[in-house]
């Protein structure tokens, strides 16, 4: 923790772990740390803060929860094995993805109407996002204007996800803007055609769209303004309708398959010059083969952080699976369980080359907007240095190594408690 290590000026990120120095001294200065970051009781200081509907939607999963316990239970059962008397002084954080360079290999994951969290919505997410260099993914569900977080989020690095409608020139629109506004990877999640069974959800008919809350990013875009029009829907006036209609556009409860691929894939690569596209949903070694066969740049090993589908496999399992069929042949990255640095260390270890990190930052954006998500991400980046310190790694590549785990089998109790974990 010594802020004067002479070994600062070598590294090529910030000395992330001085944050635990930071918050360490702030008692002195007659100051105290923002708030507890371990994620239990993170999530209770968020649902302190939040409206129900607001902590409802935040914190349902699919059914019983089965498949959110599933997540974080599979961390659980492999191990970190630290190496000791390692030169870790000049250690680096960062990485590379789609060729921008990071200061880890940790993103914002993409998460709709932001502002049921915060009166500001994505703009404070996208804002610390950039100061902290760390990619940022805008979804489709956003409740502001794609230009507007392009702008929030200035230089930083930034991809678009998309949840596609059943409407072409829509869709088109939507990729021309997020292209135009700096966004330069499309990522399509394929596991929402509809929004899963959220028990808590429906029993409070909690849906901000259909309340008129949070449908911006549609209700900015030209193509669905036509739309609306020609509904005769008129937004200021009737924003239950409009929010709607957009959201049906988008959660539509249609599906695409596999032949609609190439033309979605043919259309961003057109309008992007050639920018990568990729799956985020995919769980299957066949859904991972198969997407290697089209041709796509990458794919996320997700299963929507359990709120899709109830009783799945793990999100951490199914990376095992998917990195030995086709981790030598496509850029595989993970999302659903991230909680703490230790967690990103054992997806990298398993072949994952990226995380995305979602409910940590929803919680942070919940508690102290601008200011919660920018302690919340801190915290990650210091405890993922400072497990690189004690655990011996210089550099992410050490820890992208099977052998750093020892691994226990898959006896996965069911068990009462789900959220806390």
């Amino acid at each position: 923790m010594d802020a004067d290590n002479p070994n600062r000026k070598n590294r090529d990120t910030p000395q992330w772990a001085l944050y635990q120095r930071e918050n360490f001294w702030k008692i002195n200065n007659g100051e105290k740390p923002l708030f507890n970051t371990e994620p239990g009781k993170l999530e209770d200081l968020a649902k302190q803060k939040l409206t129900e509907g607001g902590w409802l939607y935040a914190s349902s999963n699919a059914g019983s929860s089965y498949t959110h316990l599933a997540n974080r239970q599979a961390f659980y059962r492999h191990k970190i094995i630290p190496r000791q008397l390692v030169d870790t002084n000049v250690r680096t954080t960062s990485t590379t993805i789609f060729g921008h360079k990071v200061s880890a290999p940790i993103g914002f994951a993409p998460i709709g109407i932001n502002k049921i969290y915060h009166p500001l919505g994505e703009l404070p997410v996208a804002k610390v996002a950039k100061e902290l260099n760390l990619p940022y993914c805008l979804s489709t569900a956003g409740s502001t204007a794609i230009e507007d977080v392009a702008a929030a989020n200035g230089a930083g690095p930034r991809f678009y996800q998309l949840y596609m409608p059943h409407d072409e020139e829509l869709t088109v629109s939507l990729l021309t803007r997020a292209f135009k506004s700096g966004f330069d990877v499309c990522i399509l999640t394929t596991d929402t055609w509809q929004l899963g069974w959220r028990h808590d959800d429906v029993a409070e008919g909690n849906y901000a769209f259909y309340r008129g809350i949070g449908a911006d990013l549609g209700l900015t875009d030209p193509v669905f303004q036509k739309r609306l029009a020609a509904a005769g829907i008129d937004p200021k006036k009737d924003p239950e309708r409009a929010g709607a209609k957009w959201i049906d556009n988008v959660w539509h409860g249609r599906a695409h398959d596999w032949s609609k691929m190439p033309w979605l894939i043919k259309t961003w690569k057109k309008i992007s010059g050639g920018k990568p596209f990729c799956l985020k949903g995919i769980q299957s070694v066949a859904d991972a083969k198969r997407a290697v066969e089209l041709g796509v740049d990458g794919i996320v090993v997700s299963n929507h952080a359990g709120r899709q589908v109830d009783g799945a496999i793990a999100s951490l399992d199914a990376l095992e699976n998917i990195v030995a069929a086709v981790g030598d042949k496509t850029y595989i990255m993970f999302d659903s369980g991230i909680r703490g640095g230790s967690d990103v260390c054992k997806a990298l270890a398993l072949g994952a080359k990226f995380v995305w990190v979602g409910r940590l930052w929803v919680w942070g954006l919940s508690i102290m907007g601008e200011a919660g998500v920018r302690h919340v991400m801190k915290s990650l980046l210091a405890d993922f240095d400072i497990l690189m310190t004690v655990g011996g790694f210089q550099n992410v590549e050490q820890m992208m190594d099977r052998d750093i785990l020892e691994s226990y089998p898959k006896g996965y109790a069911m068990i009462a408690e789900k959220s806390r974990l």
